[in-house]
């Protein structure tokens, strides 16, 4: 018998993104929380990023986390921005600025805790 299709959907990743979009996402999300990266609207619930992080070394400052360069290569990967764009939870204007929807400011990637590492440093 199959399984109704709300018991199949796949509540981990609905959107089925990748694993360098999740963690593209995860560190827009992050950037999205910075009032020197970001800025409200344009729409309503809707944040853009306009500030990108510098690589420092092989890592990246995302406000008090330090994050590895190999977690951030999304950042400036044009057809990431393109695949967040199509998938819903981000509009980019390539290389400028990414707008992160409503449902891209919400989706749990569940990658923060692993991709964005708190320091001393």
């Amino acid at each position: 018998t199959a399984l109704p299709e709300d018991l199949m959907a796949d509540k981990k990743n609905p959107l089925h993104l990748n694993p360098l979009q999740l963690r593209t996402l995860t560190l827009f999300q992050a950037l999205a929380r910075l009032p020197q990266a970001s800025q409200q609207g344009p729409g309503e619930g809707e944040i853009t990023i306009v500030g990108f992080p510098q690589q420092h070394a092989d890592h990246f400052h995302v406000g008090e986390a330090v994050v590895m360069g190999k977690d951030a290569t999304g950042i400036f990967n044009e057809a990431v921005w393109n695949a967040l764009t199509r998938k819903g939870v981000a509009r980019g204007d390539w290389p400028n600025t990414i707008t992160l929807t409503k449902e891209g400011l919400a989706y749990d990637t569940g990658l923060a805790g692993e991709i964005l590492h708190r320091s001393g440093h």
